[in-house]
């Protein structure tokens, strides 16, 4: 496969793929390209995109690569789609999700008791959107569930491994910016996931 030709390949497929694709899923439908070429393919198409100021970028998501907007056209967007019914997260599931972003590996009862309210129901809606997974069962009486974040975490806000999560108190404004609705009148600070749980009873 001539050179360019595997470049406007790489494009192509970013382009039609739903979800953020690796450099092992790439190299398989190159034909074996060595890997190390398929990332400065896609650092070659990274420069050229910002050098001529077009509307896409990829950007290093989960693990993958994937093609998003850029968000110097941001406002365009958001006039475009103001009246579309986009999908999207209140804010009781915002903190939830906070809470065991941070936490994690966490059960539900800490969850609840950090928030002071019953969380069936938000946590119902996140394992359903698939943002949150049981990942395990904690060592203590009852052996209850803990919840940790998904890949799908990763995408939606999108970070590429947890370890780029911002502080704490900065999740909020990088939940905005995923058009994240608040619907609750209430204006609880997410700084609140950073304290430990004080010895709440253990589920059963």
């Amino acid at each position: 496969m001539a050179e360019d030709n595997a470049k406007s390949v790489i494009e192509a497929l970013l382009f039609v793929s739903e979800k953020p694709l690796t450099l092992e899923q790439i190299r398989i439908a190159l034909n074996d390209l060595p890997t190390t070429e398929i990332r400065k393919k896609i650092e070659e198409l990274k420069s050229e995109y910002v050098q001529l100021h077009r509307g896409v970028r990829i950007a290093e998501v989960a693990g993958g690569f994937r093609m998003e907007t850029s968000t110097d056209y941001a406002p365009f967007l958001k006039k475009f789609f103001k009246r579309h019914n986009t999908e999207k997260l209140s804010k009781p599931a915002l903190e939830t999700l906070a809470i065991i972003a941070y936490k994690q590996p966490v059960t539900k009862l800490e969850i609840e008791f950090l928030r002071n309210v019953n969380v069936d129901g938000v946590m119902k809606n996140l394992v359903d959107k698939s943002l949150i997974r049981i990942s395990g069962r904690k060592k203590a009486p009852g052996s209850p569930y803990v919840f940790g974040t998904t890949r799908q975490f990763l995408e939606y806000f999108g970070l590429n491994s947890l370890e780029e999560l911002p502080k704490v108190e900065d999740f909020k404004t990088l939940a905005e910016g995923k058009n994240i609705e608040n619907s609750e009148s209430e204006n609880r600070e997410l700084t609140e996931v950073s304290n430990e749980p004080e010895n709440p009873t253990q589920e059963n």
